[in-house]
């Protein structure tokens, strides 16, 4: 069987051993030292003064939301995760939908202007499969109207845009490190700033507000820190595996000729390979195409499905977002991950070749 992902994991030993050292100081969580090691491998590695673990990215949304004092209405994108939206909701912040740009699938910049209210208060949008958002001219539009830009970047550790970590944008950006995510802590999830202010904030809601505010439980914990301890002299190769699987897909459909779209990327984009999306022409060969290749036990996923305005608790307030629609309906993610072979990439792209020529015939 070839999975749409598989959590990579390190010796076990490795990971033991952070797990002894837990056990000989009996420190379990309150932010303790592994998870203070955790942090700096962070700040470190990405170059962002203000990182702060947390229990899981949905956790991290919500205190972003919470650190920047939103209110009224978000400018957000169709296409996401649900945990998105749902974050938005949680906290009782009305999301307003802009359509994507159909090369990227990110948030339209051209679109946002039109959508602003005097109650709106910010924008949220997510730097999708690790590929970067128009980050300059989202940003021009915040500071034009004086809005918050906070980044969803669950998929987005180890891209970068110009250079820059992608997650060292905006007033909060967040991440997760979920088990299914390229580097993961089991569960888990962070926040960034490069404010001093904001990140106190965020140190201070995350722990119960202890320090002023109505607060959250929202820490992440030594056992989840010892795993990304575990992994970080990993992540190197992480990365590379990652890269090389897309290098094969890349190959195949460019020499081939496959009649597949692969998204744009922005100039200046460094991405991850977290995931490798293709469009297909339409939502019925999609199903054909996933039909013939489950068949043969290979299983890449729809992602994401459906368009955020389309789910049940906001289907009917909000309006069509044509372009989030149509590329929800015929995207699909090809299995990536540490795991899998050279051949076994030759594989999924024979079989998906198989499966376009028999639409055709």
């Amino acid at each position: 069987m070839i999975p749409f992902t598989r959590p990579f994991l390190p010796p076990e030993a490795d990971y033991q051993r952070y797990i002894n050292d837990m056990f000989a100081r009996q420190w379990l969580t309150n932010h303790g030292p592994l998870v203070q090691s955790f942090e700096r491998h962070l700040q470190t590695w990405l170059d962002i003064e203000h990182c702060h673990f947390v229990a899981n990215g949905t956790l991290a949304l919500q205190l972003a939301f919470k650190a920047l004092a939103l209110e009224g209405e978000v400018i957000t994108t169709p296409f996401s995760f649900v945990a998105t939206l749902n974050a938005l909701l949680w906290e009782d912040l009305s999301p307003v939908f802009v359509d994507i740009d159909p090369q990227t699938l990110t948030l339209d910049p051209a679109r946002i202007e039109a959508a602003i209210t005097p109650a709106t208060s910010a924008i949220l949008a997510t730097h999708i499969y690790g590929h970067p958002c128009d980050v300059e001219s989202i940003e021009a539009v915040a500071r034009r109207y004086g809005l918050k830009v906070i980044y969803d970047g669950a998929h987005a550790f180890g891209s970068h845009h110009l250079g820059r970590s992608l997650l060292d944008y905006g007033d909060i950006s967040i991440t997760s490190f979920h088990a299914t995510k390229l580097f993961h802590t089991i569960e888990g999830g962070a926040l960034f700033t490069r404010s001093a202010e904001i990140g106190e904030r965020i140190a201070s809601l995350r722990a119960f507000g202890q320090t002023g505010g109505a607060g959250i439980n929202a820490k992440g914990s030594e056992a989840h820190a010892a795993m990304g301890l575990a992994l970080w002299p990993w992540l190197d190769h992480i990365l590379a595996s990652r890269a090389d699987i897309a290098a094969i897909y890349d190959q195949w459909i460019d020499d081939r000729g496959l009649e597949v779209v692969r998204p744009g990327l922005v100039p200046g984009a460094d991405i991850n390979h977290a995931y490798y999306p293709i469009l297909l022409r339409s939502e019925a060969q999609l199903e054909n195409v996933m039909h013939h290749l489950a068949e043969r036990d290979i299983h890449p996923r729809r992602y994401f499905y459906p368009a955020l305005n389309r789910v049940e608790a906001v289907s009917g307030v909000a309006p069509a977002m044509p372009v989030a629609e149509d590329v929800a309906s015929r995207v699909l993610c090809l299995p990536n991950f540490v795991a899998m072979t050279g051949e076994d990439a030759e594989q999924v792209m024979r079989h998906l070749e198989d499966a376009l020529l028999l639409e055709t015939a």
